[in-house]
């Protein structure tokens, strides 16, 4: 695979970290840390003008038809200016209904989403279970014309504003997805602290939410499986944007503290450090980036890939947070250092769409599944 990026990806790169820089700095996040909303509606304004949430998705529907290696450069974006909003949950949702939605579902919701109008949110994990298939308990009933919707979702990200919830239960026995609007009667919203002050998490509950059968993707457990291995690759690229700042910043630190009447970084142990943790973001990157390209492709490898990315970046983006913390000595530890929200992104990373734990074990069982090759 060829990992150089194209004219064009170059330039979405360096667009997306423009506008991150001119119109969301590290101030602003910090000044959004205590509002109650989850997107700022100007920068979210200004990311839809420049096409992000219709990055995605069919030109069709308004969208740019583009692939996850574009995604992933805008989400690495994020990581790196600890940016907020629905980038990542809304281009989930967007991918599952195109691939499959109804003709009338995706004319629905498909434009909205690519305009920026309104988002949506993947509502997967519940409390206390693995981010996998098997923790998924909420049930999906038929009852009439429509299916009956119970359980509790948590970390769903940006909740409290979307239009759209793709919510997955288990219908028969069975995990299936189903869009859901968020003011539906029985849909109730609760936000969550959490350690990532950079963005809002909620906890979902649905009590006899009735939803249209219509309104059932037609994906099964092995499409929603993909759509999980795609948020990790994403979550991944948000994770490297962190790891490569956390890194920048240390180096910085390290060349103007001084100790010893010499800048700390010239002793060997420091350097030493720096190398290590130059070494995971060049892995992270490797791995992302292959992940990335392998679900575009549609390689006979690519729920490997993402398995070996989300494993990988998640063990990396803890350690690096970690050595940061250490060569910053106390003043990483202060409220004014930037470090200790990078430190806070990394840490959430490293759970999202599972932790290193449970990518590792699929991945084990991926691996014994493959035939032997010749």
């Amino acid at each position: 695979m060829n990992f150089e990026l194209s004219e064009e990806q170059d330039m979405l790169r360096e667009a997306s970290r423009d506008l991150l820089s001119d119109r969301a700095p590290i101030e602003h996040v910090r000044a959004w840390t205590d509002r109650d909303e989850d997107v700022d509606p100007e920068v979210w304004r200004l990311t839809a003008d420049l096409g992000w949430p219709g990055l995605g998705l069919p030109e069709e529907y308004g969208g740019a038809g583009q692939g996850m290696v574009e995604l992933a450069l805008v989400a690495e974006e994020m990581g790196r200016a600890l940016g907020r909003g629905p980038f990542t949950p809304t281009a989930m949702v967007g991918r599952a209904v195109s691939a499959a939605g109804s003709p009338e579902l995706r004319a629905e919701v498909l434009p909205e989403l690519a305009a920026g109008s309104g988002w949506a949110t993947w509502a997967f994990a519940e409390p206390h279970a693995p981010w996998s298939l098997d923790g998924v308990h909420a049930t999906a009933r038929p009852d009439g014309d429509a299916i009956v919707l119970d359980g509790v979702k948590t970390a769903v990200q940006d909740a409290g504003g979307a239009h759209w919830l793709l919510v997955t239960a288990r219908h028969e026995g069975v995990p299936a997805s189903y869009l859901v609007d968020r003011t539906a009667p029985g849909v109730a919203v609760r936000r969550q602290q959490v350690l990532d002050l950079t963005r809002s998490f909620y906890e979902v509950r649905f009590e006899g939410v009735r939803v249209p059968h219509e309104r059932r993707l037609a994906a099964g457990p092995d499409g929603i499986q993909r759509l999980l291995d795609e948020a990790s690759v994403l979550r991944c690229a948000d994770a490297l944007g962190a790891m490569e700042r956390m890194l920048e910043l240390t180096v910085e630190h390290t060349k103007s503290r001084v100790q010893f009447g010499r800048p700390i970084g010239t002793f060997q142990a420091v350097k030493h450090a720096c190398a290590d943790m130059a070494l995971l973001v060049h892995g992270a990157r490797a791995a992302t980036s292959y992940a990335a390209m392998a679900a575009d492709a549609g390689a006979d490898d690519a729920d490997r890939a993402a398995c070996a990315a989300a494993s990988y970046v998640a063990a990396g983006a803890s350690e690096i947070a970690a050595r940061a913390l250490q060569l910053h000595g106390g003043i990483g530890f202060t409220w004014e250092h930037d470090l200790h929200l990078l430190l806070r992104r990394a840490r959430a990373d490293s759970v999202l769409y599972g932790d290193a734990a449970v990518h590792r074990d699929r991945l084990c069982t991926l691996l014994r599944r493959s035939p032997p090759s010749t």
